[in-house]
């Protein structure tokens, strides 16, 4: 959700992908309703594996996992661009909790991203 989320309402400073430590293979139909429910295109988004080259082209990396970072992400060097959201997986939930877990993804893309628009201002 985060990835096509911050697609439409970070463009300007978020180029986003996601991939995760434990991809499932599939998008999640209830990910798709939801995002789509919410006027976020779906299109590109797919489920993905964390590799070395993405971890090392990021910038800012959000760790969702719900493991602190050292664990979650223990064989990459760099931490110290891991940024903690503490969001549920909505996985196996009902609607209600998919839409509640987007609107919680979208606040935190918005503040994300305006903090990087105030960085990017003060250059």
């Amino acid at each position: 959700m985060a990835e096509a989320i911050a697609r439409s309402e970070a463009w300007d400073v978020i180029e986003p992908l996601s991939a995760g430590i434990a991809p499932l293979g599939f998008v999640a139909k209830e990910t798709i309703e939801t995002l789509l429910g919410n006027s976020f295109s779906v299109e590109g988004l797919e489920s993905k594996p964390l590799k070395t080259s993405l971890w090392d082209s990021a910038d800012v990396v959000i760790n969702m996992t719900g493991r602190p970072a050292d664990i979650a992400f223990r064989w990459f060097p760099d931490l110290d661009k891991v940024e903690e959201w503490r969001v549920s997986d909505p996985y196996g939930e009902d609607r209600a909790v998919y839409q509640e877990i987007c609107g919680e993804i979208q606040q935190r893309v918005e503040a994300l991203a305006e903090r990087l628009r105030g960085r990017q201002a003060s250059r």
